[in-house]
């Protein structure tokens, strides 16, 4: 048979292979549905399995999942049967799946464990996975652990727990490959076919100078295509971007996203190479800081479903508390009219509308805002152009709603003065929702304080007392009551 045929018939071979697969449907899974989620009928499968103390069953019905299935099924099984599922599964309990845990999962089983199984565990897990796990322990139970660490890994975990929560030192990982740049490519093919305590995956390589300073990177896709006599110094890419380790991980996660990178080289207040972050560890940092954000802006705490109910009470609260304050704080403008509104009823039913839709657009702006300022999409040289654009959009805004509004009064209830009355008030509010949802957030990030924290609050007391005030100062000063 010549090369020819064989390839004709090869090709005939693959085009009925993939009609014969397109035709037949995939099977379904047992355990997931077509979203790749735990089906619930396969949940209260295990916690059957888990009720009758079967623990046979239970590691049957598990063996199958990938470990981040795995750490999904201890979030939505009852928290009091998670420990039981994991004396069940033990074997299934790796790395892979502590990795995956949810923060509040993961510290409820650790803490059940014993330190020597904990240093087990950490000594398993790349650098910041570790720290990860040990940084919510108890203080007492940090020191026992690190106590069961070997030295060499224990050095490395009290160093990275140094740094401040959240910055780059503690996300960084110290697995990387760094070699000096006097080598060639054929040097450092070498050295990686060589060494044996390489990092089990990596992207590039770093290139150091003699003070073990970065100096630039070489792609693994460069190295591999380059010939072996050339110098490193002559193809790396001098063109990288340093991650200071004390940098908040936020600010980290922007420049990733900013400059597609894949990995960056963590550098000491001496400029010298101390770590890597990756792009992997970069994913769960931009869904944690944009759940952060926008939990924040309701007061609500971490928002985990799966933190104990007294933490999330206190942190609720706490700003419920606050918004208490300020409700009374408007329901004194409104003590101011009394007299008109006892003159004119209506007004009492028509002036939760004007601060009701102030709000809403305050709060509109503000979330604009507040990811603006947290993408720097919003710096000192665009802040006042932001400005006369919200000014823009809140006047547009609030004429079309006074309109709607001034109109919709004056046939419902036969009053021009009212339906005027209404509408201006609604443009009034419309304006001030407009400037309290960019300056109070603009403000707050100038005192270095977080604008997705207290924001919200400013941002109503401003629209409600302003709706109050404008809508029934407007009716008594026009006579209308």
């Amino acid at each position: 048979m010549s090369g020819a045929d064989l390839d004709d018939e090869l090709k005939q071979d693959d085009a009925v292979a993939a009609e014969a697969e397109a035709e037949s449907p995939a099977p379904e899974s047992e355990s997931l549905d077509e979203e790749n989620r735990l089906k619930p009928e396969f949940v209260r499968n295990v916690m059957d399995a888990l009720d009758e103390e079967d623990s046979d069953r239970v590691y049957e019905l598990v063996e199958p999942l990938h470990p981040a299935d795995i750490a999904d099924l201890f979030e939505l099984v009852n928290e009091d049967e998670r420990l039981q599922l994991a004396r069940s599964i033990r074997d299934l309990m790796g790395v892979e799946v502590i990795a995956e845990l949810n923060d509040w999962v993961r510290e409820l089983l650790i803490e059940a464990l014993p330190a020597d199984v904990v240093a087990e565990i950490a000594e398993q897990l790349d650098t910041d996975d570790a720290v990860a796990m040990i940084e919510d322990l108890d203080r007492e139970d940090q020191q026992a652990v690190l106590a069961e660490l070997d030295p060499e890994d224990r050095a490395a975990i009290e160093a990275a727990l140094s740094y401040p929560e959240e910055s780059a030192g503690r996300l960084m990982s110290r697995e990387f490959v760094a070699v000096p740049e006097t080598m060639t490519v054929g040097d450092l093919i070498d050295f990686l076919r060589e060494h044996r305590e390489l990092p089990t995956e990596f992207w590039e390589v770093f290139i150091v100078d003699a003070m073990h300073r970065p100096v630039g990177t070489c792609a693994l896709s460069w190295i591999l295509r380059c010939p072996r006599n050339i110098p490193l110094y002559d193809v790396m890419s001098r063109d990288q971007t340093l991650i200071p380790v004390d940098m908040d991980q936020e600010e980290v996660a922007l420049r990733f996203q900013k400059y597609a990178l894949i990995s960056a080289a963590v550098t000491d207040s001496a400029g010298r190479l101390i770590g890597q972050i990756t792009v992997d560890d970069i994913v769960h940092i931009i869904q944690e800081e944009a759940s952060e954000d926008i939990l924040r802006l309701s007061g609500a705490g971490d928002g985990d479903i799966n933190e104990p109910i007294l933490i999330t009470v206190r942190a609720r609260l706490t700003w419920l508390c606050v918004n208490l304050a300020t409700a009374i704080l408007a329901s004194s403008v409104v003590g101011l009219f009394q007299g008109a509104i006892t003159r004119f009823a209506l007004l009492a039913v028509l002036m939760p509308i004007v601060s009701g839709m102030g709000g809403n657009a305050g709060t509109q702006t503000l979330a604009v805002v507040v990811r603006a300022i947290a993408t720097n999409q919003l710096t000192d040289s665009n802040t006042v152009r932001m400005i006369l654009r919200e000014l823009r959009i809140a006047t547009a805004n609030g004429a079309a709603l006074g309109l709607l509004i001034g109109g919709g009064t004056t046939l419902l209830f036969s009053n021009p003065l009212l339906g005027a009355v209404i509408g201006a008030a609604m443009v009034i509010n419309n304006l001030v929702a407009g400037l309290a949802g960019i300056l109070v957030p603009v403000t707050l990030d100038r005192f270095r304080i977080d604008p997705a924290v207290s924001s919200a609050v400013f941002v109503t007391t401003a629209t409600d007392t302003m709706g109050f005030f404008s809508f029934l100062g407007l009716a008594v000063l026009t006579g209308l009551a």
